[in-house]
């Protein structure tokens, strides 16, 4: 058992949940600039986007994050001494465009992610950068209802041919769209809408849908003509689901919840609508408006690999009795009697990611990226500032392991990136007590603290990982055998 040789151990982050500086040089707001924390019912913030923009909240976290604008130099030279080779991130497409369709991009924006792009070349670090993560600005929501106005490929092409123009040569690997089957699930951070005042909310989901399908392969397009050494990725919010049972219906159902993630990435990655397509929009009386070429450019620009997020897998039944629930990442499902639960009521399952990892490359024969895998916990800080998180080493020990087995396997993966690499602000509940970084922030729910940066055991346990390829886990495994 061994990792490639020339694999891309790191992290990642989003800018809308690190950066903070949210209205520094020049920035215009994001979408979660409007948003506050759990205590303030962030829940209903996020379904009822035009309500919560009318209200002044006490506190919104992404105002100020953990300040990564102006730590960056200081994180950055942290992730180094853990040894990264690739650190996922993203750019905050209101920073360097504020309003999302402004003639000119802001060059205070751009020089930002220059700098930021520097000291990762100063140590080595490969950057992977997702284009939208969660970052539609929030001028395009008020003026356009986001994404599901055709007008936002235009300009999205616009602000990405920007910054693949600006960073030629400096960054190789791109995303187009963060967890982009999101966009059914929260459809205000996944594609900047409001859908409640609609007649038919699906309709105007999976449309939207359409038009980042065609802006993610038209950038996919551009992307290689700009620089033919770039690699283009797309991004799955992924996770097998289980059925309950061998009931016929309860593994029907599995199936078809499976479906609703892979249908985004069967266009990204094969070019093209797949046949159960066309069962889900009669089923929703969704009917998609497509332009002439629209088919030809999903077709003749699929993506070089597949990046995905995991944190858990799901279960579900089609026995209405069966109704025991638990928390996850935003997704619903039953709670499994055989796996381990957090504080937050997320279920973990290793061997759910060796599933997930076989049953995709499987069904594309791409190359995988783990570019989420992480578990959130409430770490506590001693008064010696350390922070003995052993339950998030058991439980990436467990998830990387697996993921080694699913390589093993025959699954290509060029690398993994676990979420959080320092805590950040929870984009689904806006709280800082949910970390999973390897680097604790001092800064609590309510804003307060040092900011100062303190490693947990967690950091020296991922840099001996990387130092030895990750061949220590199974170097000691055998050793107590």
């Amino acid at each position: 058992m061994s990792f490639p040789k020339n694999f891309l151990w790191g992290g990642a982050t989003a800018a809308n949940q690190c950066e903070g500086a949210y209205r520094d040089d020049g920035k215009g707001l994001s979408l979660v600039d409007i948003l506050p924390t759990a205590s303030e019912d962030r829940q209903y913030a996020l379904f009822h986007p035009k309500e919560a923009e009318q209200k002044n909240y006490q506190y919104y976290p992404s105002h100020e994050s953990i300040d990564f604008y102006h730590h960056y130099k200081e994180d950055i030279k942290l992730f180094a001494e853990m040894g990264y080779r690739v650190f996922r991130m993203s750019l905050s497409w209101p920073r360097i465009f504020p309003n999302g369709d402004d003639n000119e991009p802001n060059e205070a924006g751009l020089k930002f992610y220059d700098n930021v792009f520097a000291e990762c070349r100063k140590y080595k670090i490969e950057p992977l950068v997702t284009l939208n993560h969660f970052d539609t600005p929030l001028a395009l929501f008020d003026k356009y209802n986001g994404w599901s106005n055709r007008s936002l490929i235009e300009l999205y092409v616009k602000y990405c041919k920007t910054v693949l123009e600006r960073y030629q040569g400096q960054v190789r690997y791109w995303l187009t769209f963060n967890e982009i089957n999101m966009i059914l699930h929260i459809p205000f951070l996944g594609g900047g809408m409001d859908v409640n005042e609609v007649e038919n909310a699906e309709q105007l989901k999976y449309q939207a849908a359409h038009h980042q399908l065609v802006a993610s392969a038209l950038v996919t397009k551009l992307a290689h003509e700009i620089d033919p050494e770039n690699k283009v990725g797309c991004m799955l919010a992924a996770g097998q689901t289980y059925p309950y049972t061998c009931a016929p219906e309860d593994v029907f159902a599995a199936m078809q919840a499976d479906r609703e993630g892979c249908f985004f990435i069967d266009v990204q990655a094969r070019g093209y609508y797949p046949s159960y397509a066309k069962r889900i929009f009669e089923n929703k009386q969704v009917k998609i408006e497509m332009a002439e070429n629209d088919k030809q450019i999903l077709r003749e620009n699929t993506v070089d690999f597949i990046s995905f997020s995991y944190y858990s897998s799901r279960l579900i039944s089609t026995d209405p009795k069966v109704n025991s629930k638990t928390a996850g990442n935003i997704f619903d499902s039953l709670k499994n009697p055989y796996l381990k639960t957090s504080s937050w009521g997320w279920q973990t399952d290793a061997l759910g990611l060796r599933i997930t990892m076989n049953q995709i490359y499987d069904r594309y024969q791409k190359p995988l990226f783990v570019v989420e895998n992480g578990l959130g916990e409430k770490d506590v800080l001693t008064e010696g500032h350390e922070v003995h998180d052993e339950y998030r080493i058991d439980y990436l020990r467990e998830n990387i392991k697996e993921m080694g087995e699913a390589i093993a396997d025959g699954v290509e993966c060029w690398g993994y990136t676990s979420w959080g690499c320092i805590d950040l602000v929870s984009a689904g509940s806006g709280e800082m007590s949910k970390r999973y970084g390897y680097i604790y922030v001092d800064r609590d729910d309510q804003g307060k603290g040092t900011q100062k940066r303190y490693k947990k055991d967690s950091f020296r346990w991922y840099a001996e990982l990387i130092a030895n390829n990750g061949q220590f886990l199974f170097e000691k495994e055998r050793a107590n055998v």
